[in-house]
């Protein structure tokens, strides 16, 4: 049973360090194991296709708790 120390995946929060806005794309992509850009490039896509990238930035801003230093 994985615990918090050794957990498969890293805990979901916005860091601090690497952030461009928010953090959000860099927290997710943290916890996905991606590249940040690719997520920040998927929240654009979103954004210009349908505005739901806006929608879901802003709610994972919300709902994401900003990891300490």
């Amino acid at each position: 049973m994985p615990t918090a120390s050794n957990a498969p995946y890293p805990r979901l929060g916005r860091p601090v360090e690497g952030r461009l806005l928010a953090g959000v794309a860099q927290g997710a992509a943290a916890q996905l194991r991606l590249d940040p850009v690719v997520l920040r490039l998927a929240f654009m896509l979103l954004t210009i296709v349908s505005g739901v990238g806006v929608i879901a930035y802003a709610a994972l801003w919300i709902f994401t708790p900003s990891l300490p230093h």
